[in-house]
């Protein structure tokens, strides 16, 4: 618990200096490629949301999503990509190679499907080498392209929203 708190502690303060010069990149090209970072220990439908963008055009081998869990318990089976607070240095560093690649790979659109701010996630958002990233209007303002006023239970409406917008904005 109290080592917890002094990672949070230590990334809060990596993503504090580095926001001020922080710009989210823009890209004009059309979106083709898709990144989700979910928080796992929040919202579990990850299914339900990818249906969501498949059904709205998008190809299943296009989206990869990154999930973010507290903590994974002894018996429990994790599928690809995810990431603990152990995942992360001191330094605000990811240790894990799936991870990092998923950071480092330029998306089209990231999206960040969390709506309560946690370190480990804004971290992850922060360091994204995506084009355009979409969130939640709770999370602060700076780290994202676009943001929607929804609520992450309402993936449906969260995605009939971002896809009313993205046609206005010429992205598909």
């Amino acid at each position: 618990m109290f080592l917890k708190f002094i990672k949070d502690f230590g990334l809060k303060k990596i993503i504090k200096k580095s926001l001020p010069g922080y710009k989210p990149a823009t890209s004009p090209d059309a979106i083709n490629t898709i990144g989700i970072l979910i928080d796992e220990s929040y919202f579990a439908d990850k299914e339900g949301l990818i249906t969501e963008l498949i059904g709205m055009g998008f190809k299943r081998s296009n989206i990869e999503t990154l999930s973010f869990k507290e903590k994974i318990k002894p018996k429990e089976i994790v599928d690809c990509c995810h990431y603990t607070r152990k995942d992360i240095s001191v330094g605000g560093t990811f240790a894990k190679e799936d991870v990092a690649a998923f950071i480092n790979k330029p998306f089209d659109m990231l999206i960040s499907y969390y709506d309560i701010e946690k370190a480990p996630l804004l971290l992850a958002t922060l360091k994204s080498k995506a084009k355009f990233k979409v969130g939640f209007s709770s999370i602060d303002n700076r780290l994202n392209s676009f943001m929607i006023s929804s609520q992450a239970e309402k993936y449906t409406e969260f995605i009939s929203e971002l896809f009313k917008y993205l046609k206005i904005l010429n992205k598909i």
